[in-house]
């Protein structure tokens, strides 16, 4: 008889220390995928919140290349509010420091869009620095679709100057209408 039982308990061990393994690896499983989700998650908040700032950007990027000052300065207030509401929670210690000093000087560069309508080369001054700002944000954080770095060789007395597009097409914001096809593609962001 106690050959039986240990007979029937060798086996009854062994599968109860395989479905133990089995468990482990189904536990570890599931952890892998729920960090990769959460990642997913906070990556994509990351980008859902570059691309709010970088949707009202390009609003005021194309006033500028149609000479529209009132809409650039609207653009530029708007900006003012989507830094306000940007969700720096989901940036890393590392991020959240350099996210911040871009922050304040691109705000700073939008208060002064939004309160010179009427002005369009005080307005283009200072979109020459949001675009640095910007440009270093989406190199920051990414984005979720292809963005193109142009550069105007002529403005500002020949030193130049770089802006963010979605479209490959030259559409200059500093020359506006004067010299709306003055420039070229430097880089492409994705």
């Amino acid at each position: 008889m106690k050959t039986l039982i240990y007979s029937l308990l060798g086996p009854l061990l062994f599968l109860a220390a395989c479905t133990n393994g089995k468990n482990e690896k189904q536990h570890s499983a599931v952890a892998e995928s729920t960090a990769k989700s959460v990642s997913k998650e906070t990556n994509q908040g990351k980008k859902s919140s570059t691309a709010a700032l970088l949707s009202v950007y390009l609003k005021l990027k194309n006033a500028l290349t149609t000479d529209n000052d009132k809409q650039a300065a609207s653009a530029g207030s708007e900006m003012v509010a989507a830094f306000a509401s940007f969700d720096e929670k989901s940036l890393t210690s590392e991020q959240d420091k350099t996210y911040n000093d871009i922050r304040d000087d691109a705000k700073e560069h939008a208060e002064h869009i939004g309160s010179n309508a009427g002005n369009i080369a005080h307005q283009r001054e200072h979109f020459d620095m949001l675009s640095k700002d910007m440009y270093d944000l989406i190199k920051l954080l990414g984005t979720d679709k292809p963005l193109y770095v142009d550069r105007c060789p002529m403005y500002n007395s020949n030193k130049g100057a770089i802006w963010v597009s979605e479209i490959k097409e030259i559409k200059n914001p500093y020359l506006g209408k004067a010299m709306p096809t003055c420039g070229t593609v430097k880089e492409e962001l994705k």
